[in-house]
């Protein structure tokens, strides 16, 4: 959890009947696995959004301040970075959420008389109906199109509409949704969305004391707690199921060597549930169920990310504490 919307692929396409039936099926995947987990992609309902909002005012949770900071005060060097060659191009956004820290590059861009168009892609179709109304009234004269869907499906039509020169923002640390190792196929696949000479920008949470890492997937309000649960309401009002909230436990861990942030919902007890009239699910008591990672990275990690997955870093840019960074790349 690291953004203010979710970064994995999760296609739109084909209704809201294809939908509730892939959630469906990689519900009941990863239930039946051994060990269950679920995936966090399935987090950012209406409810999870909101959630995930309240989650980003915790004074725990530092991340948004963070990359709010670095937007708010080096936007201009960002801006500066990105438009190098003044053609016209596409700035295109995965997971833009309410576009608070993105909206101050949009505005630096706009001022300094750039040729673009912004491209917010996001799975759900509330961020982007929400984007579509508040940020033309925030920024006149911007020119946008929203795109609701998966990533790469959007990245597609969006190369086969239009041929100018791409900038990818992934930010808020989507990148630390994934396992190392599955974050460098995601990179290899945005490198493939990408004609060479097109940007990235893409932001890591940075390695940092463990006891600030861990307190920030674990706020004393309990919204994180929350947000994870809400999963399991998701799934009991979308597809039968009667999990009892009451019998799983929200259990945060980190491990400061690899730099791996996990959440796990544990069964308090031994029980059943079910989805749907099909599905007979057994929990172990105290069985973990995981939930998600938030990898931490060190800023060397990044730079041998980039290279592993073909892109050349060019430069990052920091917030004053050094706890994240918006790394820029280049095909």
């Amino acid at each position: 959890m690291n953004t203010t919307s979710v970064p994995h692929p999760l296609s739109a396409q084909g209704g809201p009947e294809t939908q509730r039936a892939s959630f469906y099926r990689d519900v009941v995947r990863g239930l039946t696995a051994t060990p269950k987990y679920l995936e966090s992609k399935y987090f950012y309902d209406a409810a999870g959004d909101r959630l995930f909002q309240q989650i980003m005012q915790c004074p725990e949770y530092y991340l948004t301040d963070c990359e709010m900071e670095i937007m708010q005060e080096q936007a201009a060097q960002i801006a500066a970075a990105i438009t190098v060659q003044p053609a016209a191009f596409d700035l295109v956004e995965l997971g833009p959420g309410d576009a608070t820290k993105s909206i101050h590059l949009l505005r630096r861009l706009q001022e300094s008389g750039a040729d673009f168009t912004y491209y917010p892609i996001d799975i759900s179709a509330n961020v982007i109906a929400q984007l579509k109304k508040g940020l033309p009234e925030k920024l006149p004269g911007l020119s946008m199109q929203g795109l609701n869907g998966d990533y790469f499906d959007m990245l597609q039509q969006l190369a086969a509409r239009s041929r100018r020169p791409k900038v990818l923002l992934f930010m808020g640390a989507n990148i630390g949704n994934f396992t190392p190792a599955a974050a460098a196929g995601i990179c290899r696949r945005l490198y493939a969305c990408l004609q060479p000479g097109d940007l990235l920008l893409a932001g890591f949470d940075l390695k940092k004391h463990p006891r600030i890492i861990l307190n920030a997937y674990n706020d004393a309000a309990g919204f994180t707690r929350e947000f994870n649960l809400n999963l399991l309401h998701r799934i009991n009002r979308e597809l039968q199921g009667d999990f009892d909230l009451l019998q799983f436990e929200h259990y945060p861990v980190y491990d400061p060597g690899s730099g791996a942030c996990k959440s796990y919902l544990v069964s308090r007890r031994e029980q059943e549930v079910h989805i749907g009239r099909e599905v007979t699910i057994h929990f172990g008591q105290y069985e973990p169920m995981f939930m998600e990672i938030s990898q931490k990275y060190s800023l060397p990690e990044t730079e041998q990310l980039a290279q592993e997955t073909g892109f050349t870093p060019l430069t990052h840019f920091t917030d004053r504490r050094k706890w994240f960074a918006d790394c820029l790349w280049r095909k």
